[in-house]
């Protein structure tokens, strides 16, 4: 009975993480280049019932010979193995801000890749993201909602002295003073990268390697990727999963409190 306690006490934790992953989702359905989380089960691992016996032996010193009898194999629950974001493309809305940029994916030749823009955080680390939502702050750089320097190619901060510039296709960033590539990473597996908030994921990403094409369009974004109706249906099944375990573990409950109030009271 101990066992059916923990089997569905698991399955109401994973049911709650799984909550909180389309909850997340929901509430960023609207935000620029979010990736919509996926969470994946898995069952504990099984294990082999067996029945613990014994056989007398007929000789002339009643030898007892212990057996083992299998039964058949039993899990013990399920967990929240890991939650991946899903890197699809996301649809592109018009803005008609100069700062907006979106990359349009084209030819990737790794199934799990992805391109990013990529930025610097405030203590000078490298990070990418799909967020093309940019500014230009008072010094006259490029930077991200979080005052995070957009980069170019070169790994340096973009200089714009205003708004006055204009994206091309294929990532140059032009003005009255310079032309400069924006820097577009690649990551050939970008389900390796770690989710860190605010749409930056951290993570080795590289300079573009030959056969992956993509193009830039000024004054969109990337919408986020997150089916705002199939996650409602999802938290739905999640809920009423969470609320059957729930009654399992309330029946497991009064089992117990009969055990101990009712039969140890007749004996």
């Amino acid at each position: 009975m101990l066992r059916g306690f923990y089997t569905a006490a698991s399955g109401m934790i994973a049911q709650q993480r799984q909550q909180e992953a389309f909850s997340n989702n929901i509430s960023n359905a609207n935000t620029p280049g979010y990736k919509a989380d996926q969470t994946s089960l898995r069952a504990f691992p099984e294990m082999l019932m067996n029945q613990m016996g014994g056989k007398e032996v007929p000789t002339s010193t009643s030898m007892h010979v212990p057996i083992q009898q299998p039964i058949g194999s039993l899990n013990t629950g399920v967990y929240v193995q890991e939650t991946i974001p899903n890197f699809t493309q996301g649809d592109m809305r018009e803005t008609g801000i100069a700062t907006d940029l979106a990359i349009v994916n084209g030819e990737l030749p790794d199934e799990a890749g992805s391109l990013f823009f990529t930025v610097q955080d405030t203590d000078g680390e490298i990070r990418y993201t799909r967020n093309g939502n940019f500014t230009v702050d008072g010094q006259g750089y490029l930077v991200t909602n979080q005052g995070f320097y957009v980069l170019d190619q070169s790994g340096e901060p973009i200089y714009t002295n205003g708004m006055e510039f204009s994206v091309t296709p294929d990532g140059l960033l032009q003005t009255p003073e310079q032309s400069v590539n924006l820097g577009v990473a690649y990551a050939t597996d970008a389900n390796g990268l770690t989710k860190e908030g605010n749409g930056l994921y951290a993570g080795d990403a590289a300079d573009l390697p030959p056969g992956v094409t993509f193009s830039i369009k000024q004054g969109f974004l990337e919408r986020s990727n997150v089916d705002s109706l199939q996650s409602m249906t999802q938290m739905m099944e999640s809920y009423r999963l969470f609320e059957t375990n729930q009654r399992v573990l309330k029946a497991y409950d009064e089992s117990m409190g009969k055990a101990v109030s009712e039969i140890a009271r007749l004996v």
